[in-house]
């Protein structure tokens, strides 16, 4: 697997690329998140991470409001049915955690749903933050409450 991680508006973000496909773009917080990615991982800035980090910036600039780049998802068939719906959620729009667990046909899974997000590897790009409670409130995400407020709002300005 190859990565690199760049400096983003919401802090480092690791983009790591398997067989051709992107399989992780995540914050890198702490040393221990960047010497698990570093650990038998090659850094090297492919063309796809460097396509990818491109289209990263253009969303933060406003400029982009979808990605067409592959990916590939590691995970169980029930987060990876998570992650493909949360593909559909419209730029600037929020779904709830009931939202998602109906459109997947498992209206009481609305718990698993939270720690499939939770288990998201390419933020942004499959767009978990745009996840919410029922009740409206933010809930959590795994890359800081304070990031997930900075992206929603990135995209209501930029509708």
């Amino acid at each position: 697997m190859f990565y690199k991680i760049y400096d983003f508006e919401i802090g480092k973000l690791a983009i790591c690329e398997e067989n051709q496909k992107i399989v992780m773009v995540n914050r890198v917080k702490t040393k221990d998140d960047a010497d698990e990615i570093i650990k038998n991982n090659v850094q090297k800035e492919t063309e796809l991470i460097k396509n990818t980090r491109k289209q990263l910036d253009e969303y933060f600039a406003g400029n982009r409001k979808q990605f067409d780049i592959p990916i590939k998802f590691n995970g169980t068939d029930f987060q990876v049915k998570v992650w493909e719906e949360l593909l559909k959620i419209p730029y600037g729009e929020t779904y709830s955690y009931l939202d998602i667990a109906k459109r997947i046909g498992n209206p009481k899974a609305s718990r698993a749903v939270g720690m499939a997000n939770n288990k998201n590897k390419i933020i942004i790009i499959v767009p978990c933050h745009r996840v919410i409670g029922s009740n409206k409130k933010l809930g959590g995400y795994a890359c800081g409450l304070d990031v997930k407020e900075k992206l929603l709002e990135l995209e209501r300005e930029n509708l």
